[in-house]
């Protein structure tokens, strides 16, 4: 049984070390590949409310009962921050502040549209949150400490419990989409390697290859089933579909960015370090 164990530890180094060569040349263009994928729910949100101005006022007022005035102040803000904070993401600037903003604005959406209690949207939020949360890691250790003069935690504790919540909150959104639709056995059989790459991504165990697994996985899934280009621009699916699509889109920028960073201190690839 050690001998079994042995054998399969070996080879997946050797894979390892083989995919981290093919990767290398790849590998300074991953982080900001990432980070533009985990803003483009919200590059494409404010895009959206920008062109269906009209109607998003007349849905915010006549569905939601917002007064006048008070809906062009809530979409207005919401297309402002969106824009300011994705371009301070992709750009490395102020990305604290930025991703604070960004996070406001998934809270106040879900509020403002009556979205809080519909489990799919929380599921996928939960799983964006998760890729500004790594936005927020990778930005720790960029940065000088502030007050330092006032107890806290050291960066390098904070980027570790950044980089688990990260991880946790990423794979809400496979966990959600496992269990909808209909049930065949290529669904269970994909169903299953996904939420085994999922747990193996929460508890930091290979993953890097969990994470890149999970990139491929939703973006072929993306592209099969959120295809919303092949939708009339007339039918109602169409935003629906587009707004899952760019959702999955920002899901898998933060998969990068766990490819890229690594799992963090509290997770079991680091914990075998020290042995």
């Amino acid at each position: 049984m050690s001998n079994i164990k042995d054998q399969v530890e070996t080879f997946s180094s050797k894979a390892e070390d083989i995919v981290d060569k093919i990767g290398q040349p790849l590998k300074p263009y991953i982080p900001v590949f990432g980070r533009f994928l985990i803003v483009a729910t919200f590059l494409e949100d404010a895009l959206r409310i920008t062109t269906q101005w009209s109607d998003q006022i007349s849905y915010m007022e006549d569905y939601r009962h917002f007064p006048k005035g008070l809906s062009h102040l809530f979409l207005g803000l919401n297309v402002l921050v969106m824009l300011v904070g994705s371009g301070c993401v992709i750009g490395k600037k102020y990305q604290d502040y930025a991703v604070y903003g960004l996070l406001g604005v998934v809270v106040a959406q879900a509020l403002g549209y009556g979205l809080i209690f519909d489990l799919s949207f929380f599921l996928r939020n939960l799983s964006v949150i998760g890729g500004l949360v790594m936005v927020l890691s990778d930005s720790v250790a960029k940065q000088r400490r502030m007050f330092a003069a006032l107890p806290q935690l050291s960066e390098s504790n904070r980027r570790t419990y950044l980089q688990l919540a990260g991880r946790i909150l990423l794979i809400f959104l496979f966990i959600g989409s496992a269990f909808h639709g209909e049930w065949s056995l290529i669904r269970i059989v994909t169903s299953l390697l996904g939420l085994t790459a999922c747990i193996m991504v929460a508890v930091g165990f290979k993953a890097k290859w969990s994470a890149m697994f999970l990139v491929l996985f939703l973006s072929v899934f993306n592209v099969i089933i959120n295809n919303f280009w092949s939708v009339s621009h007339n039918h109602f699916k169409r935003d629906f579909l587009k707004y899952d699509f760019f959702q999955t889109l920002s899901i898998v920028g933060g998969f990068l960015l766990l490819v890229n960073m690594g799992p963090g201190g509290y997770s079991i690839d680091e914990k075998k370090k020290e042995f």
